[in-house]
């Protein structure tokens, strides 16, 4: 359970920890954490070996992570809008033309953390934008 009255910030920090530790779990690797350039920047880039059999190659992921104490109001994927969708691809193309990633297949996720009495309910949307 997260106790009442955290910062943004810290709610911020603690949802990127519980998404990277989902998406782990899933069986991804993390290549960044905070990856910060001119063009913006995105929270996760995971590589997604999972994918290898469907598409013939794996998958970069670039994660972007919403964190909320409520979901009352609006859904926390909502708040990643047509800006904020365009200042991650900028950051995603940029990662890529300074990291070799190969043939990989690129796609943009979503995971969003709603803090609930009961504890955090963290979900994962794959290929969100």
């Amino acid at each position: 359970m997260w106790p009442s009255g955290r910062s943004e910030a810290s709610l911020g920090r603690r949802g990127e920890k519980l998404a990277a530790r989902l998406l782990r779990r899933k069986g991804m690797k993390i290549l960044a954490e905070n990856y910060r350039c001119r063009a913006g920047e995105i929270d996760l880039i995971v590589l997604d070996g999972s994918t290898t059999a469907e598409l013939g190659v794996g998958t970069i992921a670039f994660v972007e992570v919403k964190a909320r104490s409520s979901d009352e109001y609006a859904l926390p994927e909502s708040a990643v809008n047509a800006r904020k969708r365009r200042r991650i691809r900028k950051a995603a193309e940029m990662y890529l033309a300074a990291h070799d990633s190969g043939d990989l297949h690129a796609r943009f996720d979503v995971v969003t953390v709603v803090a609930h009495p009961d504890g955090p309910q963290v979900s994962h949307i794959p290929d969100a934008f």
